[in-house]
């Protein structure tokens, strides 16, 4: 499946990539594959994981497929960047 694809082509993706592209495919791809948010939110020392469960919560609304085509979509245009 496509979604696969590019979750495959996502660890590719330069060192050069900003975190905040990190955490907009991190928090689709969790929708994607796990649903709505199912953890509590981290604590306040644990920011790594704070900015990640904060990434998957923004997009708490989005069906799982609209969040699979977000992510495609999302990793198409960092992949493109990249390469440019």
């Amino acid at each position: 499946e496509e979604f696969e694809e590019y979750a495959a082509k996502a660890k590719t993706l330069p060192q050069t990539t900003t975190n905040e592209d990190l955490l907009i495919i991190y928090g689709l791809y969790k929708q994607a594959t796990v649903g709505p948010v199912n953890t509590s939110r981290p604590g306040i020392f644990n920011m790594r994981d704070r900015a990640k469960w904060d990434a998957w919560k923004a997009v708490e609304g989005k069906s799982n497929e609209e969040a699979m085509n977000d992510y495609i979509t999302k990793v198409k245009t960092m992949l493109e960047a990249a390469s440019a």
